[in-house]
Formats: structure tokens, sequence, C-alpha cells
């Protein structure tokens, strides 16, 4: 019995499609296993460790954790930049930092800060200063396309 060739052509597509996903999950399984490590390993020195989260339509700056703690632990601030500007507002160009990883110093002021678009109160962070760690750390978000601007989603960390 031979089967249509379409349908051979359908099936080889398929089985292309179905192992390159797996491959897909496999290295972002990989590449999640090796940031967890490093959170594992990151020294619990002074300073936070930050993630831009710049969208168009939201005024907070971004997620905030820990060193050594899992990237679910962490919180959205806004800054306060009395003492420090953010990166991006330092070199003039708001948001081009999105998803850039940093150590930052300073302290949570225990205000928070309500911010419009959300409808939501974040904690006020108060910015010292900030280092550059990564211009492209690995995802730390479940939700495809969490990291663009123009998405008014808000994805959580996990």
């Amino acid at each position: 019995m031979t089967l249509p060739r379409s349908f051979a052509l359908t099936a080889l597509g398929a089985t292309f499609i179905l192992s390159y996903g797996c491959a897909t999950d496999d290295a972002q399984a990989r590449s999640r296993e090796t940031m967890l490590a490093e959170i594992k390993a990151e020294s619990p020195r002074t300073g936070y460790i930050a993630r831009r989260y710049y969208k168009t339509d939201y005024k907070f700056w971004g997620w905030v954790r820990k060193p050594g703690e899992p990237w679910s632990s962490a919180v959205l601030v806004v800054f306060n930049e009395n003492k420090k500007f953010a990166p991006d507002r330092e070199l003039g160009t708001i948001g081009s930092d999105n998803n850039y990883e940093y150590l930052i110093q300073g302290e949570f002021s225990g205000d928070k800060v309500y911010e419009p678009a959300s409808n939501a109160f974040y904690p006020e962070f108060i910015l010292k200063s900030y280092e550059l760690k990564s211009v492209s750390p690995g995802n730390i978000y479940r939700i495809p396309g969490a990291t663009d601007p123009n998405r008014r989603v808000i994805a959580r960390p996990y």
C-alpha cells in the first residue's frame, strides 16, 4: 500500500516541526538550568540583581531580586531617581535597555508608588548606582513575547 505523496510530505513536515520544537524546548531547559546554577552561585554581596522591564504604556522600571534568590521572588519596582538616573534615562534613550540585567545599589524606601496605566502600586527603590551585568541574559518569563514593549501584558518571572 502506498501513501499519497501529500500525506507523506505532511507527515515529514510534522516530524520536523515536532523534533525542532523538542530541540528548542531542550535548549531552553538547559539555558534555564544554567541560569539557575548561576543564581545559586551569586555572592550575597551588598546590592540587588535587576532586570529592566520596559513597557511603552507603563512607568515602572523593572524586576529586582536579592542575589541568590530566584526570579520568582523578584518585585516590580518604580525607581526614585533623585540620587542617580536609571541607565536608559542617563543615556537619554528610554527603554533602550529593555531586558538588560544589572547589579544595582540602593534601597527600598518602604513607600509604594501608584502607576496609573496598570492601576497598581509598586515598591519604590532609591537607585544609588548600577553596573551592567548582561545585555542578553537568559529568559525568565513563561509567556512568549513578554519583553515586547508594546504588549500590554505584565508577565511575572518564574
